[in-house]
C-alpha cells in the first residue's frame, strides 16, 4: 500500500487546511483583482509617439554640416541607409549636434531613428522627395540599436540557467517569462489608464509570485509557506510606505521620466502612486530569494533531525538565516546606492553634505524605497520560517520530498 503524498498529508492537518485556504482566498483574490483591473485592449486616446514609429537604420558617412539650427560647435550630417520601414532600403539623412552631449557615431553603427516631419506639407509618403535632401532632416536619431547583444545576453543566461540547474531552471526561466507578461500586459498598461499604482503593484506582484513559486517549485509545502509569507509582506509593504512616502512628503516631482510619462499620459498617472508601485515591484526579487530559502531551510533541518519541534525548527533556521538576510540586505542597499550615484556625484561636486544631499527628494525616495523594502524582508524571514516550521513538524520526515531543499552560498 502506498504512502499518501505529502500534500494530502499535509491538508489531513488544521494548520495545513488553514494555510491552504489562506492561500486559496489569496489566489482567488489576485485572480479577481485581475480579471476587474485588465486594462482595455484599445489604445484609444493616447496622444501618437514618434518614438513607437523608430526603424532600424545603418550610418554610411558623417560629414561636417554648416547648421544654423545648431548653437555652439555646429553639427554632423549623418548618410544613413533605411533597414526597416516604408523608405527601406532608401538612403536618407539625420543630422546631430556636434558637441560632448552627443553621441560619437562611426561607420556601420546600427541606430534607430524616426520621421521628423509628419505634417502634409512635407511630402512624407514612402520614397518622398524630402528623403535626398540633408536639409530637411527628414530622419531624426532616436538611439542605437541594441537588441542583438541584448539577445545574445539572454540567450547566454538562458543557457547558464538550464545548463547549472537544468529542469529546475527551464521552469525558473518560465517563471521569468510569466513575470515579465504580467508586468508588461497588465501593470504597465493599468497605471496608464490611471488605475491606483500602488494596487496595480501589489495584485501584479502577488500574481507574479503566485506564477514563479508554482512554476518553479511546485505546489508543495515549501510554496505555500513561501507565498503566504510573501503576501503578508508585500502588505506590509505597502503600508508601511504609504506611511513613509506621506511623512516623507515624496511627490514623484523630483523624476524626469515621471514627469514626462505623466505629462504623455494625460496627466491621469498618480507620481506618488508611481513612487510607492516601484517601491513594491523593487522589493518582489528579495522577497522570492528570501522566503523560499527559509521554507527550504526548514523542511532539510526536519529531514536531517526529525526530532526537532516547531519552536527549534523556527530557531536553528533562522539562525541559518541571518546571514543570508544580512548579505540580502546589503544587496538591496548596494542597488538602491547604484541607484542614487550620479545624484549624489552631483550633490558631492557643488559641496553639498551627507545631510544636505539626503533631504533631497530624489535622494529621500531611494532611501526610503531601500529602508521600507529591507523592512519587510526582515519581515518575512520570520513570518516564512514560523510558517514552514508549523507545517513541517505536521508531517512524518520521510515525506518530506528530497527536490524541496534549496541554499544559498555567502
Amino acid at each position: 500500500m502506498t504512502s499518501p503524498s505529502p500534500h494530502r498529508t499535509l491538508l489531513r492537518t488544521r494548520a495545513g487546511r488553514v494555510v491552504a485556504g489562506a492561500n486559496v482566498v489569496l489566489l482567488l483574490a489576485v485572480a479577481i483583482s485581475l480579471a476587474v483591473l485588465w486594462p482595455r485592449a484599445d489604445a484609444a486616446g493616447r496622444p501618437p509617439s514618434s518614438l513607437g514609429n523608430a526603424v532600424g537604420a545603418e550610418v554610411a558617412s558623417i560629414t561636417p554640416g554648416d547648421c544654423e539650427d545648431y548653437a555652439g560647435p555646429g553639427c554632423r550630417v549623418l548618410g544613413i541607409r533605411l533597414l526597416e520601414g516604408p523608405d527601406k532600403g532608401r538612403d536618407s539623412f539625420v543630422t546631430v549636434a556636434d558637441d560632448r552631449f552627443t553621441p560619437r557615431f562611426e561607420i556601420s553603427d546600427r541606430i534607430r531613428v524616426t520621421r521628423s516631419r509628419t505634417d502634409t506639407e512635407a511630402a512624407d509618403a514612402p520614397g518622398g522627395p524630402e528623403l535626398d535632401r540633408p536639409e530637411a532632416q527628414p530622419y531624426a536619431f532616436v538611439d542605437f540599436e541594441r537588441r542583438a547583444p541584448l539577445a545574445v545576453l539572454v540567450l547566454l543566461f538562458g543557457g547558464l540557467v538550464i545548463l547549472l540547474a537544468r529542469w529546475q531552471g527551464l521552469r525558473a526561466l518560465a517563471g521569468l517569462g510569466v513575470s515579465l507578461i504580467v508586468v508588461v500586459l497588465f501593470v504597465a498598461p493599468a497605471i496608464l489608464e490611471g488605475r491606483p499604482p500602488l494596487l496595480i503593484a501589489v495584485v501584479g506582484g502577488l500574481a507574479v509570485m503566485a506564477a514563479t513559486m508554482g512554476l518553479t517549485h511546485g505546489l508543495g509545502l515549501k510554496s505555500q509557506a513561501a507565498l503566504l509569507g510573501v503576501a503578508l509582506s508585500l502588505l506590509l509593504i505597502a503600508l508601511l510606505g504609504t506611511l513613509a512616502v506621506d511623512a516623507a512628503q515624496i511627490t514623484g516631482l523630483s523624476e524626469d521620466t515621471a514627469l514626462l510619462l505623466n505629462a504623455s499620459g494625460g496627466n491621469v498617472v498618480s507620481l506618488r502612486g508611481l513612487v510607492l508601485a516601484g517601491l513594491v515591484i523593487g522589493a518582489l526579487g528579495v522577497l522570492d530569494d528570501v522566503t523560499v530559502s527559509q521554507a527550504s531551510t526548514v523542511l532539510a533541518l526536519r529531514r536531517v533531525n526529525p526530532e526537532l519541534g516547531a519552536r527549534r525548527l523556527f530557531d536553528e533556521a533562522l539562525t541559518v538565516g541571518r546571514d543570508h538576510l544580512g548579505a540580502t540586505v546589503n544587496t538591496l542597499v548596494l542597488a538602491y546606492a547604484g541607484a542614487a550615484l550620479p545624484v549624489l556625484l552631483i550633490f558631492s561636486y557643488q559641496g553639498v553634505g551627507f545631510g544636505g544631499a539626503i533631504n533631497f527628494e530624489t535622494v529621500a525616495a531611494e532611501v526610503v524605497a531601500m529602508l521600507v523594502g529591507s523592512i519587510g524582508l526582515i519581515a518575512a524571514m520570520p513570518l516564512t520560517t514560523g510558517l514552514a516550521a508549523m507545517l513541517a513538524v505536521r508531517l512524518p520526515a520521510a515525506a518530506l520530498p528530497e527536490g524541496d531543499a534549496h541554499g544559498h552560498a555567502h
